[in-house]
Order: C-alpha cells, then structure tokens, then sequence
C-alpha cells in the first residue's frame, strides 16, 4: 500500500489501448494520450494567455495529466459505446468515480488523500482551463482517426471519430485558442498534398461551414 503503488500503478496506463476492439495501425495507449493532452494544453494555455486570459497553470497542468487516470479500473471504452446515450456515459462516470475513490481510500496516505481527490476528479469544467483540457482531448483524439486514415485505415469509425471530434472542438469557438487551431492548424493538415485526405478535407469544410451559418444566424438575432 501507498504511493509505491500509484507509481507501479503508471507503467499500467501504458498497457490500456484506445478505441479498443477496431483494427489500428498505429496504436495510441492511455500513458501516451496523456502526454500528447498535456502537451496540446500547454500549447492552447499558451495562445490564450497571449490573447490577455489569466490561466492557472498549476491547474491546467494538473487537469491535463490526471484527465484520464481513472481508465486504469475501467480500461477505454468504444466511442460509440460510451457517447451512445448521454444516461450511459454518466454512468460510466460514476463508476470511474467510485473506483478511483475506492482505490484513494485504500492506497493513498492519508495526508495526500484528499489533494488527489481533487486531481482525478473530472477536469472538463465550465472554467477556462477545463474548457482548454476539454478542447486538447478533443484535439488528441482528431489526429488518432487522422493517423489512421492517413495510412489508409479503411474502417469507417476513424471517419465518424474525426467528424465527432471536429464537431466537439468548434462548439469551443469562443477560445482564440480553438480560434487558432481552425484558422491555422486545421489548415495546414488539410491543405497536405496527400490524395487520401480528400474526404477528410470535405467533411472539415462542410463541418466549419455549418458553424459559421450557424454563428452569422444567431449573430441576426
């Protein structure tokens, strides 16, 4: 018992891979999308401070890390599966909850019990650096379906992912961070001169083409 365990605990997250049960080419595993999110925060906290927003560094660092340690007792579960019913996916949350604090009562000292409460808590907030966290999730999991259809993935989910991620990422328009990434780095992976991303360039324009009609009509009324 103890922090010993939560230590070994890491080298675990690296055996849980995402999107389980379709074929990949590449596989992404829990420990890596951690450390991809963390960096994409670091960089969206970045943009944002340059456009004059406090961010709270120490949280959005934290939110970042922490997001998905929970999956150690549940594991990743399908896309689909988990974003069938809006019920379904407050239970799975509820059952991560459950475990993790299960798991914290069991192993963690006492006096670090309850600042790791609050770290594996769910960080997708209303605040800015869970909005930043929710957006870098998002944004890890766009270039996951990008990679595989990139290398010529045929199984049609990775399209769905990309669309559903896309989809998620521009509801976060009032970011300049998400502003950024739509204007520039979008951009820049669909303008690639690669004869696969064909689709992948019509399903982003027709998606970013939906929301600012959808802004230009709210911005009429």
């Amino acid at each position: 018992m103890g922090i010993h365990k939560y230590f070994q605990s890491l080298s675990d997250l690296e055996g849980i891979y995402r999107c389980p049960g379709v074929f990949k080419y590449q596989e992404h595993s829990v420990a890596s999308h951690s450390f991809k999110v963390a960096t994409i925060v670091q960089f969206l906290a970045t943009v944002e401070d340059q456009h004059g927003q406090k961010v709270d560094w120490k949280t959005v660092y934290e939110k970042a890390i922490n997001h998905d340690y929970s999956e150690l007792f549940t594991g990743d579960i399908k896309t689909p599966v988990k974003y069938a019913l809006p019920k379904l996916r407050e239970l799975f949350s509820q059952v991560e909850g459950s475990m993790t604090q299960e798991y914290l009562d069991k192993e963690f000292p006492q006096e670090f019990r309850q600042v790791y409460e609050a770290r594996f808590k769910e960080g997708k907030d209303r605040s800015l650096e869970g909005k930043i966290l929710a957006v870098a999730d998002k944004i890890d999991l766009l270039y996951e379906a990008y990679g595989e259809i990139q290398k010529g993935n045929p199984e049609p989910l990775f399209f769905q992912i990309y669309k559903e991620a896309l989809t998620s990422i521009v509801q976060f328009n009032d970011l300049a961070s998400v502003r950024y990434f739509i204007k520039v780095i979008l951009k820049e992976m669909i303008e690639e001169e690669i004869t696969s991303h064909s689709r992948i360039k019509s399903i982003t324009e027709q998606l970013l083409s939906e929301k600012n009609t959808s802004s230009s009509g709210d911005n009429q009324a």
